[in-house]
């Protein structure tokens, strides 16, 4: 619940900035919104991509570097 005030709060200040933004600037916002969401769905897809690689075992890794 902490997180949603907080969110709530945060998204109260943006909406007051960006009614005194210029359009270019909003333009550069909606750009970088795409670029976050982008960026989370190559992470997401990458994990999900891992999750599926053999695992190699702590102590053969450990040998392999001399500890």
């Amino acid at each position: 619940m902490e997180t949603t005030t907080r969110k709530q709060q945060l998204l109260k200040i943006i909406y007051a900035k960006l009614e005194q933004a210029y359009e270019d600037t909003l333009e550069d916002v909606i750009e970088l919104l795409d670029i976050r969401q982008k960026e989370d769905k190559e992470d997401i897809q990458a994990f999900e991509e891992a999750k599926n690689e053999p695992r190699i075992p702590w102590e053969e890794v450990k040998r392999e570097i001399g500890l």
